[in-house]
């Protein structure tokens, strides 16, 4: 059997938390740089808050409706969900952490277990010991279970959270009910496809024979079709190494100095080689992209990017950073506003594992230097060793307007009780 365990309007519940005055408000919280909604509360649902809504069109709304707006807090909400999956690895081994706050589980060798009694123990715990309301679907197969899950959020009252389907009784009719588009895995061209043959739910999908399904799709289509049958044919997936690293990001405003620009940079850069080392991987080429503001048509242009191939593989921040801001001061154009940068890290390799080259290789006094940082930066958290060329009070500079304390993650932003 598999769970999907999903938390409720995660962002909004943790912002709840650690503010129980916000509980049955509405609430909305904003996307980088206050830009749109991102997450709502139930109660921002039902009064038609739309989902990506830009905020400086729909405050006045958000006013005279009185829902609360907040940035987000991402070291906040990262946190909680770190706290709910270690929570999760108590109740099965085989944990899969799908998005920061869902998380599929399977059950091994729990062959005799009463998963409605099961599902409600890990609701249970969760909220007491973090407080995020959560809801459980269980099922044979990973699809199913994300079916189980939907119905558990959409019938919360007569579900209480958790919702099984552990018959064919319940396979078929939980089916019928799901509409084609919301299945997990189906996207918008394959939805017009499968209309087309006039399938309009889940069962419908189903009932199309395999062949057809594997002669006009693929192998990908024709496992989830199987999924959706009982028979389970997606696993958990392994966690990988991956294959390129990227950090890109829109400026708090727009900047039109290089030495802006090269700071910006060299902070990406740096946080390109801080996840290059965690995954012992080093990389061949560094990828830099500088971009002006889009949505102010009044204003002149500009978009351009770079790629440097480097001689030897490198974790280092100092390489990275040095090569990435040559590069962006090769793409800056003067008189542009710019809005947005990128680095991408590509061509990964073991960093214990690749082919020297005999003449040019990195500086052996890089390795112990980087393994140091990254362990003082472990230990104190908030990244107290910097490159010079950053700016050493703020890593990430986006507007925050409407920003709640860091609760968990900073000790000057911990609650006291009086």
């Amino acid at each position: 059997m598999y769970a999907l365990v999903d938390c409720n309007n995660f962002y909004a519940s943790c912002e709840r938390v650690f503010n129980p005055n916000l509980r049955h408000k509405p609430i909305a919280i904003l996307s980088n740089n206050d830009g749109c909604v991102i997450s709502r509360s139930d109660e921002a649902k039902a009064l038609k808050l739309p989902m990506g809504a830009p905020i400086f069109k729909w405050e006045g709304f958000c006013k005279l409706n009185n829902i609360q707006i907040f940035s987000s807090n991402y070291p906040l909400y990262g946190d909680m969900s770190t706290r709910v999956m270690k929570i999760l690895e108590q109740f099965t081994p085989d944990v899969e952490v799908y998005s920061i706050d869902e998380a599929f589980l399977e059950f091994k060798g729990f062959d005799n277990y009463d998963f409605q009694d099961y599902g409600n123990q890990m609701r249970q715990r969760i909220l007491k010991w973090t407080g995020i309301p959560t809801c459980v679907g269980v099922a044979p197969t990973k699809t199913l279970s994300k079916v189980a899950n939907k119905i558990a959020r959409k019938f919360p009252n007569e579900t209480k959270g958790v919702y099984v389907i552990d018959s064919e009784e319940k396979r078929i009719k939980a089916l019928k009910w799901i509409k084609i588009e919301d299945v997990w895995g189906i996207g918008r061209s394959l939805q017009k496809r499968l209309k087309a043959k006039g399938c309009k739910t889940a069962f419908d999908f189903t009932q199309l024979t395999d062949d057809w399904v594997r002669k006009s799709f693929s192998i990908v289509e024709w496992r989830l079709k199987k999924d959706l049958e009982g028979i389970s044919k997606i696993k958990l997936d392994e966690v990988k190494t991956k294959r390129a690293i990227a950090t890109t990001r829109s400026f708090e405003y727009t900047y039109s100095n290089i030495d802006d620009i090269k700071e910006r940079i060299s902070t990406f850069a740096t946080s390109c080689a801080e996840k290059l080392r965690k995954q012992g991987s080093s990389c061949h080429m560094i990828y830099v992209s500088l971009s002006s503001d889009k949505h102010k048509k009044e204003l002149e242009q500009h978009r351009g990017s770079r790629i440097i191939s480097l001689s030897y593989p490198t974790d280092s921040s100092l390489i990275i950073s040095s090569k990435a801001v040559l590069a962006g001061a090769s793409i800056f154009k003067k008189g542009i506003k710019y809005k947005r940068a990128g680095v991408v890290v590509m061509g990964l390799v073991s960093t214990n594992n690749y082919q020297l080259q005999m003449f040019d290789n990195e500086n052996p006094k890089h390795k112990p230097l980087m393994r140091t940082i990254d362990n003082l930066n472990a230990k104190y958290t908030n990244y107290k060793i910097k490159l010079a060329n950053q700016d050493l009070k703020r890593t990430w500079k986006m507007r925050q307007e409407r920003l709640t304390p860091r609760y968990t993650t900073n000790i000057n932003d911990i609650i006291f009780v009086k």
